[in-house]
């Protein structure tokens, strides 16, 4: 049953990173209809961006891991401006319905190189800014920085969602993911909506990157594998629904983890894959998700 525990605590920690990315997918598809296929590489930069700030890396530490966190979430939001800049506005322009996805697949393999290029090819540890010591729950060793991860990660969700409810930016978010066209009519500036829905979302995932990272080894590469898996959590949660998102992510994260533990690593993917399967057969629009209505 201890084993059970720490596999369920792990497997909510890695799931809530799931489901972070999986968020700012919602963000970007709500209010464009379009998704950063990047999205990984966003939470990959935010990472590696981190390190730099507070490893040993090229001459550091120059900063504490908490005082890094809000240059990090800067770094982000900037990166997904120019991602919808040079990858989805044209696209959205000339209303090509799959020229945004070709965009933000090839801004990601150029993210990969030039990280890759930056910061190398090999995987780099990153300092933890809690005690590695682990503490007892209920018979099972929990890390503190685990407890961070899932703190953190339904706190920056939170907040997204408080600023949507309640200032008039996040409302003007929110008219335009309702109706992108009557917002237009209302004097909102659309354009500038969507561009601001991918700051925030790629700004989310190197939130996300910030986290996990001192659970994990940093690299150039880490960030294809959590994207892939994370869209896959924002499909089978629901492209809709926040709350889809975070039981998506716990769901995939606590699947994985038993799954590598109790059977072989080798599998850890198949649970999530065959889950995705079953809702995209039974249930399309996710399992929080509503079903879209057109009209023709």
């Amino acid at each position: 049953m201890e084993i059970l525990l720490q596999l369920v605590v792990s497997g909510i920690a890695l799931g809530m990173i799931y489901a972070v990315i999986a968020f700012g997918y919602q963000l970007t598809f709500a209010t464009s209809g379009t998704l950063n296929f990047g999205q990984g590489e966003a939470l990959m930069l935010g990472a590696l961006v981190g390190l730099s700030l507070v490893g040993t890396i090229h001459g550091g530490p120059y900063l504490g891991y908490w005082l890094m966190i809000p240059i990090v979430v800067a770094f982000g939001a900037l990166q997904g401006v120019f991602v919808e800049w040079i990858a989805v506005r044209p696209a959205i322009r000339i209303k090509s319905e799959f020229g945004w996805i070709m965009s933000t697949i090839a801004l990601a393999i150029i993210f990969k190189n030039v990280a890759e290029n930056i910061w190398g090819k090999d995987v780099l540890p990153f300092p933890s800014p809690l005690s590695s010591e682990p503490f007892t729950v209920l018979g099972a060793n929990v890390q503190p920085m685990q407890v961070a991860v899932i703190v953190g990660a339904l706190a920056i969700m939170f907040a997204v969602e408080i600023f949507n409810r309640k200032s008039i930016y996040g409302k003007a978010v929110v008219a335009t993911a309702n109706d992108r066209d009557a917002a237009g009519l209302m004097g909102i500036n659309t354009g500038m909506v969507i561009t601001f829905s991918y700051a925030l979302s790629s700004a989310t995932a190197a939130f996300a990157g910030a986290l996990i990272a001192p659970l994990t080894l940093t690299s150039a590469t880490m960030g294809a594998s959590l994207g892939l898996k994370a869209f896959a959590v924002a499909i089978i949660g629901g492209l809709t629904s926040g709350m889809g998102a975070i039981v998506g992510g716990i769901i995939l994260g606590i699947a994985e983890t038993a799954t590598g533990f109790y059977l072989s690593t080798g599998y850890k993917e198949v649970p999530g894959l065959v889950l995705l399967l079953l809702v995209l057969a039974v249930k399309p629009s996710g399992l929080f998700g509503k079903a879209a209505i057109k009209k023709v």
